[in-house]
This record gives C-alpha cells, sequence and structure tokens, in this order.
C-alpha cells in the first residue's frame, strides 16, 4: 500500500499540482497564529504546549484514524493516506520556479531570473549575476527537494500519513516560529525549532546519502566530512555540501545580494567541487534529484517484495 500510494500521488501531482498556498500553507499558517495568539508569552514550555497541539495532536489523529480504517475500511483508509500525502509533498510545490529560472538564463533573460529567484526565496537579489542565480537555484532546489518530497516520503515509509503529516507541520511550524527571536517572541519559538531538528535529523542524512549514491559518491561524501559543518546552518550544510559534490559543482561563497537568510554575518563558505554553476548544472541537479526518487522507490520495492516472500 505504502509503495503504491508513493506511486499513485507523484503521478497525481505531475498531472494536478496541488495549489499548495491555498490547501496547506493558509491553513496552517491561520492555525500558527491562532496558537502564537493564545499560547505565546515568550516562554519555550508553552511553546511546546502550542506545537502538542498544532503538531503532535493532528498526527495522532491521522494515526489513529488511519489505523481504524486500515482494519474495517481499507479501502478509505486507502484514499485517506493518499489524500495526506499529496497535501504534504510534491514537486511541483517548488520545480516551476526551478525550471522556470533555467529557461529565464538560457534564453539570456537575467532579470527575469532574478525576479523569479526573489518570489521562490522571498527575498530580493537585484545585483546577483547569472552564475550566483544558477548557485542559489541549485541551492535551493537541493533544499526543497528534501523538504518537499524525501522527507515527507521518508515519514510517510515509516509512519504512514501520519508521519507525512507530523513533518510538514513540524517544518511550517519551525518556519512559522522557530527563528522569530524577537523579544516579544522570546523561547516560544525554540521548542518548534528543536522538535524539526529531531524529526529531520534521520531522514536529511537519508537525502544526503541518496544524493551521494546516485552522484559523484567519492567528492559527495569528502565534501559532506570536510565542509558541512562550516555551513551557518550545519543540517542544510549536509545537504549541500553532499549535492555540490555528487553534481561537482561549486555553490555557497559570497553573493552580490546582502540578506540572503543564511546566518546574521552572511557567511557562505565555499561548498562542493569543481566548476562554477550554470544552466547546465541546474539541468544535472534535475537528474540527481530524480534519480535520488527512483533508488528511493528501488529501495521500498525490495523492501515490499521481502515482505510479501516472507509472508
Amino acid at each position: 500500500m505504502t509503495l503504491l500510494s508513493i506511486i499513485l500521488v507523484l503521478i497525481i501531482e505531475q498531472v494536478h499540482a496541488l495549489p499548495v498556498q491555498r490547501m496547506v500553507r493558509g491553513p496552517v499558517s491561520a492555525m500558527a497564529a491562532r496558537l502564537e495568539e493564545k499560547f505565546n508569552d515568550g516562554r519555550r514550555v508553552h511553546g511546546a504546549i502550542a506545537w502538542g497541539l498544532g503538531v503532535a495532536l493532528p498526527a495522532l489523529l491521522v494515526l489513529l484514524a488511519y489505523a481504524s480504517l486500515m482494519w474495517f475500511q481499507p479501502v478509505v483508509g486507502f484514499l485517506l493516506g493518499l489524500g495526506v500525502l499529496y497535501l504534504t509533498m510534491g514537486f511541483r510545490q517548488f520545480s516551476h520556479f526551478f525550471t522556470d529560472i533555467q529557461l529565464a538564463l538560457r534564453a539570456g533573460e537575467v532579470a527575469q531570473a532574478r525576479e523569479l529567484l526573489a518570489q521562490w526565496r522571498g527575498r530580493a537579489g537585484d545585483s546577483l549575476t547569472a552564475g550566483e542565480i544558477a548557485r542559489l537555484s541549485i541551492e535551493q532546489a537541493l533544499l526543497s527537494s528534501h523538504r518537499h518530497v524525501f522527507a515527507p516520503l521518508f515519514w510517510f515509509a515509516v509512519l504512514g500519513p501520519a508521519g507525512a503529516l507530523l513533518y510538514r507541520l513540524a517544518q511550517l511550524l519551525d518556519e512559522f516560529w522557530g527563528h522569530d527571536a524577537g523579544i516579544e517572541s522570546g523561547d516560544f519559538g525554540s521548542f518548534a525549532r528543536d522538535a524539526f531538528a529531531v524529526i529531520d535529523w534521520v531522514p536529511l542524512r537519508v537525502t544526503a546519502t541518496a544524493f551521494a549514491i546516485v552522484g559523484d559518491f567519492e567528492d559527495a561524501v569528502n565534501c559532506w566530512r570536510t565542509q558541512a559543518d562550516r555551513w551557518p546552518d550545519g543540517a542544510s550544510g549536509i545537504l549541500l555540501a553532499s549535492g555540490a559534490g555528487a553534481l561537482g559543482v561549486r555553490l555557497g561563497m559570497p553573493v552580490h545580494d546582502a540578506v540572503h537568510g543564511l546566518g546574521e554575518d552572511g557567511e557562505r563558505p565555499e561548498l562542493g567541487l569543481g566548476e562554477e554553476a550554470d544552466p547546465d548544472f541546474m539541468q544535472s541537479t534535475i537528474g540527481l534529484v530524480w534519480r535520488s526518487l527512483v533508488l528511493g522507490l528501488a529501495v521500498l520495492t525490495l523492501v515490499w517484495i521481502s515482505g510479501w516472500v516472507g509472508g
């Protein structure tokens, strides 16, 4: 059922992209705002309570509902899992930006590529060169493929639809609360940030390993081992270093936009080995992500076959 659900959702999502802002981010943002309004007094313990209500409780309810339906009404349970997975993962939640930026760069329309990248990242970069746009786009694509595809699929394979929902809600509340360190917020968002780091610890390393296996394994492992800790966000550094090494491209490094959200000091150490980023490497990034997905599906298929034979 797990493998079939994943394949069907991948097909459905390619045919009809999820309106993610209206169906996912908007409702979760409204829920997060209500919880923050009621519980935020600047203390971590109240952030933990709000996180429990916004993440753990919905995931638990879905877990119970799915288990009950699979016992009494397996077809309805299967549809529930399909629906939750469709809401929590998908290439189309980010791939259109990446594709449009690549096409704009190939056509020499650097200004349009800058505008598209600014919309995707949520911050301006009016002075970015074509190479910097390609570099930042590859970085964003590697991170987005993990957050929107590989991590939700990992947790779906482990815990069913409850796992995928747990990851997506935790990721969004980390985004909404985890990096808000204002005077009024205090430590309210620290629990969301730490909880997401724990939830993402294993799948992040699984994704980085997949990048290494389907790319240049030796360079990916070497970059992961020697460069990841230099990145301001160590978790993101693992993905970016492994992906850069697997692709044979140089990522990181300073760029001309002053605000890029990767540390207060704007530090961007060099990641990867090889050549400067360009549209050709953007195409290679698409291939890396798809090969990683095929690898994951192959592993799930082997697990299913072994379980079927053993049963």
